[in-house]
Parts: C-alpha cells; sequence; structure tokens
C-alpha cells in the first residue's frame, strides 16, 4: 500500500517520531512522510508511534491508498526531502 504520513508530537518527542517514521517511510516535508510499506510493517510503525505519542499533545494523519497509480503529486516552492522520494 502507499501511504502518506502528516504528525504533530511536541518538541520534546519529534526527533524520536521522524525517527520511527523514517525507518518505514520517505521524508518529504516537516512532519510529512510517504511510501510503499507492507500491511505488516505499517501496524509496526502505528503501534511504535502510538507508544511514543501522547494523545493529549500530539496527533498522527495516516492517507492510505492501494496504489500510487491513481495520485498525483505537486511541489511548489522550496524541496524539503531527497530526490529518492520523486513518485
Amino acid at each position: 500500500m502507499f501511504v502518506v504520513l502528516v504528525y504533530d508530537f511536541a518538541q520534546k518527542r519529534v526527533n524520536k517520531a521522524l525517527k520511527i517514521a523514517r525507518k518505514y517511510l520517505h521524508w518529504v516535508q516537516n512532519s510529512v512522510l510517504e511510501g510503499e510499506i507492507s500491511d505488516a510493517n505499517y501496524i509496526k510503525m502505528k503501534k511504535e508511534l502510538e507508544m511514543l505519542m501522547n494523545p493529549e499533545e500530539d496527533s498522527i494523519i495516516l492517507y492510505t491508498f492501494r496504489t500510487k497509480k491513481y495520485s498525483k503529486r505537486e511541489e511548489l516552492g522550496l524541496k524539503k526531502g531527497g530526490d529518492e522520494n520523486i513518485i
């Protein structure tokens, strides 16, 4: 599946959240990652992030698609992620 992850964590946890997410997805912009991921790794990533987060202060939004074939992505302005993240 193809996933876009958007997160907003408190400053004291934000670096740990990014480190966890980068194990599974490609960083494309501040607090935004995307990429292909297996169902098993998706569950694993969610559990790791849920264990780190404080639901009173932090939030995560996950957009899932069966495939990236039917998605379109446009970049405007400063490019923040690496070149390997181009879809």
